[in-house]
């Protein structure tokens, strides 16, 4: 209750003696004195914090175009619908554009797999129940018989 007291009587005390006795801080001291810097080291450090931003926006829109050309690779390889927000990303990084090694490295395989898959080899692998080593001793042994025919053969 002393609390409440004090807390409402105490503000209009101060305003009947008009704040006397009181010391008011300077006006307005500068953003550079308040932080315990002159004016020029409080300059230098806004610079500083601003380059620190544009490198770490560039870093970024850097970031997201690789991602955009992983994205647009994988929509190419998979024939999927392009994407424009993509398109825009990749444009406004520039040609600067390197994926990770990492990333490459996968793309690299995912592109030796699709080329085994696209073979014939490939294909007949995709086929269940069939044996590659006993079809290749049997296209061997018919070569092999087609030889031997021909050496046969009178019109030969």
């Amino acid at each position: 209750m002393a609390f409440m007291v004090k807390h409402v009587v105490g503000g209009q005390l101060k305003n009947l003696t008009g704040g006397l006795g009181e010391e008011k801080p300077e006006a307005e001291k500068s953003e550079a004195a308040a932080q315990g810097m002159t004016q020029e080291e409080f300059e230098q450090y806004q610079q500083q914090l601003v380059e620190e931003k544009m490198e770490r926006d560039a870093s970024f829109a850097q970031k997201k175009a690789e991602r955009a050309t992983i994205r647009t690779h994988f929509r190419d390889k998979y024939r999927l619908p392009k994407n424009e927000l993509d398109d825009s990303q990749i444009q406004q990084a520039g040609d600067d554009i390197e994926l990770p090694t990492e990333l490459a490295k996968m793309i690299a395989e995912d592109n030796q797999e699709e080329e085994k898959k696209q073979s014939i080899i490939g294909q007949l692998t995709n086929i269940q129940n069939v044996d590659l080593d006993q079809l290749k001793d049997k296209a061997q042994s018919t070569l092999e018989d087609f030889k031997q025919s021909a050496e046969k053969c009178s019109l030969m």
